[in-house]
């Protein structure tokens, strides 16, 4: 009897290191920036740190997927990188002087950014022609996020409205720590060897000019969320909010972008991916223009929020249907570097970076506005090469 590969894909397996990787990040992108405050850092030097974690993913995730691809094991890579990354989060358990504490950050972003990407690859080989399921996967992650936002964000307040932030590194290391534990009963679904001429026919893919599109789009939505996986948590404190409503205002967003994961693969059977991608770089134009002039009413900014389950996941659910058309096979796992190491790497460090210069300026609404500025650039991109040609292809064979 032949088994279907919705029978053979191991959903608990896969869905359970986004679990874990994405509960860990839920305490990580909200309250980091808290816990280096929390060391006596200025907001200056938590720019820098926080641009590290951008940094490193320019060169972690090509780096390894090449590793691993060139390997005859290689899910030993994927389990490696999450051994690194739990090994090298426990130094922040030490007092260490504000010195060390770049290199320490510098080495965890490393690991941790290196293995996702990788294993974006294992789930696609495990889902093969049906791409379109892989939200209904990715979704667990989602709710790993929102679990530990909600949950970090009361337990990180005390009484008085002060946070325990200094005690984050302690809370976070049983979350890599199970992260490890999925990543030694994860496998690829098939042999990936690869193949001599792989190199060549990847890089003749990237210079379709649909395809350099696609990165550069996928460039500024990044880019513009500098601001926010930056500053937003502090932009928020700077206006008034408490620890515990912070978590909320995270929260919204992924709620809804749950939502999105388990419904966006009959808007993709339906409709061309690149339309989805339109959808999320303008609703990330809208949203960081909102988050800059309304950031003291709460009612408006948790309408606002919502819109992370379009320019977050639905543009991460575009991106990886779109991977997964344009580099078939072996290729994808030379694509996923590529994608997460320019679009998020490059254009998260830059975004960080001219988040810090700017916010200065009037504590963060003019970072917030630029960004925005950004996410416009990639929309207008995005229509007119990826979405705009489809409209006049339709109209020729109409």
């Amino acid at each position: 009897m032949t088994v279907s590969v919705r029978d053979r894909v191991p959903v608990v397996r896969l869905s359970s290191f986004y679990l874990f990787y994405y509960a860990a990040l839920g305490a990580f992108t909200p309250y980091w920036s808290l816990f280096l405050s929390s060391r006596g850092m200025s907001v200056t030097a938590i720019s820098v740190m926080m641009s590290l974690w951008y940094a490193t993913r320019v060169v972690a995730p090509s780096s390894w997927t090449t590793l691993a691809g060139a390997s005859s094991r290689p899910i030993v890579w994927l389990r490696a990188g999450c051994l690194l990354t739990l090994l090298t989060f426990a130094v922040f358990l030490l007092p260490l002087p504000h010195v060390w504490m770049y290199p320490a950050m510098v080495a965890f972003c490393f690991f941790y950014n290196a293995v996702m990407p990788q294993f974006e690859s294992i789930t696609l080989t495990h889902l093969g022609n049906d791409s379109h399921r892989y939200g209904l996967i990715r979704v667990w992650g989602s709710l790993g996020f929102i679990a530990v936002v909600t949950l970090f964000g009361w337990l990180l307040e005390r009484e008085d409205g002060s946070s325990r932030a200094g005690q984050l590194p302690w809370m976070m290391l049983p979350l890599f720590a199970l992260m490890l534990v999925s990543a030694l009963n994860n496998r690829y679904a098939r042999d990936i060897s690869r193949s001599s001429a792989d190199g060549q026919g990847f890089w003749q893919v990237v210079r379709r000019p649909a395809v350099l599109v696609f990165f550069l789009a996928a460039f500024m939505e990044q880019l513009s969320f500098g601001p926010y996986y930056t500053f937003f948590s502090v932009y928020m404190d700077h206006h008034g909010y408490r620890t515990s409503m912070l978590g909320v205002l995270w929260t919204v967003g992924v709620v809804f972008e749950v939502g999105v994961f388990f419904t966006i693969g009959r808007f993709f059977r339906r409709y061309d991916a690149s339309w989805m991608l339109l959808i999320a770089l303008l609703s990330s134009t809208v949203r960081w223009s909102v988050t800059a002039l309304y950031p003291q009413n709460l009612p408006v900014m948790l309408v606002v929020q919502s819109l992370h389950a379009l320019g977050f996941a639905a543009f991460f659910a575009a991106a990886m249907q779109m991977l997964a058309t344009y580099f078939p096979g072996r290729l994808n796992g030379h694509a996923q570097g590529l994608f997460y190491g320019f679009s998020s790497g490059l254009g998260g460090v830059l975004g960080a970076l001219i988040a810090g210069q700017l916010w200065g300026i009037d504590q963060g609404r003019t970072a917030f506005l630029v960004g925005s500025g950004f996410a416009g650039i990639g929309a207008v991109l995005c229509f007119f090469a990826l979405s705009l040609p489809l409209l006049r292809a339709r109209a020729a064979a109409a």
